[in-house]
């Protein structure tokens, strides 16, 4: 029997200093049964659960960890880019199925884990750099980038009239001017409430009009990727879309999901992937980054650099050797099109599973 899951997993990343600890911890003070962790603190087992035993009967007993203590509420984790591969491994089973596996010290079970994940994460380097795709940037894998419904990027945009808002903002924080409004503000206890009603309460169904328009736009989603021969959407895209629909009209306190819902679903999911999904050596949106961690385009000129380095060593002795070096400056010669190191590194991977050359060291290529 299929299941499907109704939260939403949202990824905020980009520079630091643009308040994504902030809305975290806001969405955290928000949401009934949430939980927060940062990702350089926190363990597998932190995350999941673990074994102890009880000091008053000495029995094996089972502790939850914070996945599943926020079950039905939100997850927050802080530097998501910080967590080891063992924690983050974690994640796959929960962002998808909703469910935890514990096989521990004789304790088999299954725990639920209907979690939202809010997560932020940091670029290598401390700086987003518009020249490389997310994966590269935030050095996460795409089999986890894949499973968050939206990513939003948050960069620093360097200006003076933004930095100019953004100091008078924050000198307000400890001097408030006396023309303020509080009125403006919706107060939190108000929204708390209506969040968790609107969660508890309302549970949309999908109208005929709103299920057509749905079918429609996975249908040119994946329309616009096949005329270049790219994959533009899976079917992850789209229960993201019906996810997103739903949402919008829990926020309305509808139980109907209208085609205005899907509209502003359809609207959103793009800008995320505008943001998230744009190859940067093409310009266009390719889904495939986030699925795949490599664009079609790149795929290509990986192919293509590849074929240059064979043509190179062809009529080469075999035992002959070239520097790092040497290769990237003929590769770059001879080739067309930008070569990067990446992309060489790649190539010659490719190549050294095919056993037609063995890297003795970093530097050095041997023709085999």
């Amino acid at each position: 029997m299929y299941s499907h899951r109704s939260d939403i997993n949202i990824l905020l990343c980009g520079d630091p200093g643009t308040s994504k600890s902030q809305l975290l911890n806001y969405v955290y003070n928000l949401v009934p049964k949430s939980q927060y962790t940062s990702g350089k603190g926190s363990s597998a087992v932190g995350l999941t659960a673990y074994v102890t035993k009880d000091p008053e009967t000495r029995q094996l007993v089972l502790q939850t960890g914070a996945l599943v203590l926020a079950d039905n509420g939100v997850c927050c984790i802080d530097e998501f880019d910080k967590m080891n591969e063992a924690t983050r491994s974690v994640l796959h089973e929960v962002m998808e199925q909703q469910t935890l596996s514990i096989a521990k010290a004789g304790i088999i079970c299954q725990l639920s884990a209907r979690t939202s994940i809010l997560a932020a994460a940091n670029p290598v380097g401390s700086q987003w750099n518009t020249n490389i795709t997310i994966i590269d940037n935030i050095r996460l894998p795409h089999t986890l980038l894949s499973r968050f419904d939206l990513i939003f990027l948050m960069l620093d945009p360097q200006s003076e009239m933004y930095d100019r808002k953004l100091a008078k903002h924050l000198v307000s924080l400890y001097y408030r001017a006396r023309e303020v409004d509080e009125e403006d503000y919706v107060d939190a206890a108000v929204l708390r409430d209506y969040v968790s009603y609107a969660k508890e309460n309302i549970n949309p169904t999908l109208s005929d009009a709103a299920s057509n328009l749905l079918v429609n736009c996975y249908v040119e989603m994946r329309k616009v990727g096949s005329g270049r021969g790219q994959v533009s959407a899976y079917p992850r895209q789209l229960e993201s879309l019906i996810r997103l629909s739903e949402a919008h009209a829990k926020m309305r306190m509808s139980s109907v999901v209208e085609v205005k819902d899907v509209e502003e679903a359809k609207r959103l999911h793009r800008e995320a992937l505008k943001q998230s999904a744009t190859d940067p050596i093409s310009g266009k949106i390719d889904v495939s980054i986030l699925t795949t961690g490599l664009s079609m385009a790149a795929r290509r000129k990986r192919q293509e650099i590849r074929e240059t380095l064979v043509n190179l060593f062809k009529g080469k002795n075999s035992g002959m050797t070239f520097t790092y070096q040497r290769l990237f400056k003929e590769v770059k010669d001879v080739s067309e099109m930008l070569v990067t190191r990446e992309l060489l590194d790649e190539a010659l991977r490719e190549l050294k599973d095919e056993g037609i050359v063995s890297i003795t060291n970093k530097f050095t290529i041997k023709i085999m």
